[in-house]
């Protein structure tokens, strides 16, 4: 089980296939359901996990492992920490047409309140999984691109976009050594300022300009 806050994220919830297991609400007139449990507003932050809580809180059941949809984009991610960065990749994703996005097994559960309430809703429609990330690039025979520092230009590289796995790694440090050597191109974003600050950019930024262009070249082709 797991924990959806906000009405938004609620409704999107409740009409994916996502299965709910209770709702509770301060406001049971908004729901066209039957098993709505009416809560004061006391009550709602003893069970909340926000610091000023939404006027519902629903509670769904966790899906059962989905096949991972090759023929597309897939999104990789190698030791995500942040919760709230992996809420807003999920939700950029959605953006850019991404329906699978793998992640290693070391890296922040989906199904964490914060991801799922920086997600808002995008968590209900795309396909997260986990697994050994190293194994999984090893056996697919799918293009491999990796984010790098020193990699070849995203914006020059004449690469095919609508069909692969785009990895990205973990915060701080990035791709690490034993995945570096399964990425078949390299690549980054150029900084566009001559000097050596800011280091980096941030992990969910870095991947909507990567995702950005990918979808700007597939669109290309297909015209």
């Amino acid at each position: 089980m797991f924990v959806v806050e906000g009405k938004k994220s609620v409704f999107e919830f409740i009409n994916s296939k996502f299965v709910l297991h209770k709702l509770f609400s301060k406001n049971t007139s908004e729901f066209k359901m039957i098993n709505v449990n009416q809560v004061s507003h006391s009550e709602l932050e003893k069970i909340s996990y926000l610091t000023n809580p939404d006027d519902h809180l629903a509670i769904f059941k966790i899906p059962n492992i989905k096949s991972i949809n090759k023929n597309k984009l897939i999104v990789g991610l190698e030791s995500i920490n942040d919760p709230g960065n992996l809420g807003t990749i999920i939700r950029t994703c959605e953006w850019f047409g991404i329906k699978d996005i793998v992640c290693s097994s070391d890296s922040v559960d989906c199904y964490n309140p914060k991801v799922v309430q920086s997600a808002m809703g995008s968590l209900s429609r795309i396909n997260i999984t986990y697994l050994d990330l190293k194994n999984f690039l090893k056996s697919e025979p799918l293009n491999k691109f990796g984010t790098f520092i020193n990699g070849q230009s995203v914006f020059e590289n004449k690469i095919r976009t609508d069909k692969g796995i785009v990895v990205f790694g973990n915060e701080a440090n990035g791709i690490s050594n034993k995945l570096r050597s399964l990425i078949d191109i390299e690549l980054t974003i150029p900084r566009f300022n001559n000097k050596s600050y800011p280091e980096s950019l941030n992990l969910s930024n870095s991947l909507g300009i990567i995702l950005s262009e990918f979808s700007r070249k597939s669109n290309e082709k297909k015209n």
